[in-house]
């Protein structure tokens, strides 16, 4: 897998929110997009994962071997974020199981759902749950979807201690064969990471 980045810049409206950012994403590394509140750095991630477009230069994608484009990539990539929806009236169970209709999980879903603590509340509809189950919800669909490419924005969000230590368990068990993008500014969040992208050096206009 490889992402390169070539002269990138996104605005919304005539406010560039980067701009001229060159950059090459390979394989197997754990990267951080950090940068302050509304610096652009969840915004980098969404064009990342082809969610959002950009403005001016390019993203060339190579996966096994072969070029990809931004409106296929979401196929070999998994995303948890805080804007994601979930199906409130669904149980978590059958969550997952719907999440199967478009990527495989690498785990069966009850051991899944025990993984990330939720298996006292397997047959609850999530919109019973504490925002901090949902995120953990979230985080298990991320992290066991068959996928090479990891994306993560702000993904300790809700999360009390506990939260935090799983979600520092599954980074340790569950990526050593993914890409994986964390938008953040919280550096328990990435600490961990091989780089370190600066949002704020792609500021000029």
């Amino acid at each position: 897998m490889e992402i390169i980045l070539t002269n990138l810049g996104k605005r919304y409206n005539r406010d560039w929110i980067f701009r001229h950012l060159d950059y090459t994403f390979t394989e197997g590394k754990k990267y951080a997009i950090t940068g302050p509140n509304g610096s652009g750095k969840s915004t980098l991630l969404q064009i990342l994962s082809g969610a959002v477009s950009h403005n001016e230069g390019t993203i060339a994608y190579t996966i096994n071997n072969q070029s990809c484009t931004s409106e296929e990539i979401y196929k070999h990539l998994s995303l948890a974020a805080p804007y994601i929806e979930l199906i409130e009236e669904m149980t978590a169970k059958e969550m997952l199981e719907f999440h199967t209709s478009f990527k495989h999980l690498r785990l069966p879903i009850n051991e899944i759902i025990d993984a990330v603590g939720l298996s006292k509340a397997i047959n609850k509809q999530i919109r019973y749950y504490s925002s901090g189950m949902k995120q953990r919800l979230k985080l298990a669909q991320a992290f066991f979807s068959d996928a090479p490419i990891l994306c993560l924005d702000e993904p300790t969000t809700n999360l009390d201690a506990a939260g935090i230590a799983l979600y520092n368990e599954l980074i340790g068990n569950y990526t050593n064969d993914k890409t994986v993008f964390i938008s953040s500014n919280d550096e328990q969040e990435y600490s961990f990471c091989d780089e370190i992208l600066k949002i704020e050096n792609f500021k000029k206009a």
